[in-house]
């Protein structure tokens, strides 16, 4: 099984916490909530070792995802979690390990963001494969980001 990891930063005018509240913590209320039907949790109740199922409306090519926290810091805003599980049949993946830190800079924040990818027995990972991931995460990013901007009031 190969892994490749790919490491990206995205600056913010927003503040680290700010950003980190609505990208991490309250994301399905504050990013797309039209685009997610409901969220709960399998396991746990949002901490460390929780299992996230995150279901979406029937107009995502994405029915639902399955992420277990593995380690969640808001004082520091950082978040590492594991895509275990997935509406859609990733045919090399076999899971994603993301891991995400807000840091100040520049009165904003800089987005640290990496991704691992574990291939499934026997496949091989190219980045083509992987490419609409990465593009999706900076867009997420600056989404927000637009969001926060326009809506001062929101994660403050």
């Amino acid at each position: 099984m190969g892994v490749i990891t790919y490491s990206q930063e995205v600056k913010s005018a927003i503040a680290p916490s700010r950003m980190f509240k609505a990208l991490i913590i309250d994301s399905h209320n504050v990013i797309i909530p039209e685009r997610i039907k409901s969220v709960e949790f399998i396991e746990g109740d949002d901490g460390t070792g929780s299992i996230k199922k995150t279901n979406f409306v029937t107009s995502c090519p994405i029915k639902y995802t399955k992420n277990k926290i593995d380690a969640f810091d808001v004082d520091n805003c950082y978040c590492k979690y594991t895509l275990i599980e997935s509406g859609v049949n990733f045919n090399k993946i076999d899971f994603i390990i993301y891991k995400v830190k807000f840091v100040v800079a520049d009165g904003g924040s800089v987005c640290k963001m990496t991704r691992e990818y574990h291939a499934k027995e026997g496949c091989e990972l190219k980045e083509d494969d992987i490419k609409q991931g990465k593009d999706k995460a900076m867009g997420l990013v600056k989404t927000i980001e637009e969001y926060l901007l326009a809506n001062p009031d929101v994660c403050a």
